[in-house]
């Protein structure tokens, strides 16, 4: 499982304390908002749906199991999504 200092967003060091503070302190109306809390989700776009889920939480909806992954294996699954983000722009 995720834990509170583990990195969130790994293209800007982002920990998922750091993102949960932010909610907690700034209120973001919109979970774009979220780039505001150092840049997270304006790299390689991975972390965006793991934000959003952050970000619903905060507004009582149950957590997603998408954080219940641990450290190694979300920057495993980043890996795969960045490879087939850059096949496909290789297509295009």
């Amino acid at each position: 499982m995720m834990g509170p200092d583990d990195e969130l967003c790994l293209c800007f060091h982002v920990t998922r304390r750091k993102v949960e503070n932010y909610i907690r302190v700034e209120k973001p109306r919109r979970v774009g908002q979220l780039s505001e809390c150092f840049g997270a989700g304006t790299g390689c776009g991975w972390c965006r749906p793991f934000l959003r889920r952050l970000f619903e939480a905060a507004d009582h909806i149950q957590q997603a199991e998408l954080l219940d992954l641990t450290p190694d294996e979300y920057a495993r699954q980043r890996a795969q999504y960045r490879q087939q983000k850059a096949t496909q722009d290789d297509e295009t």
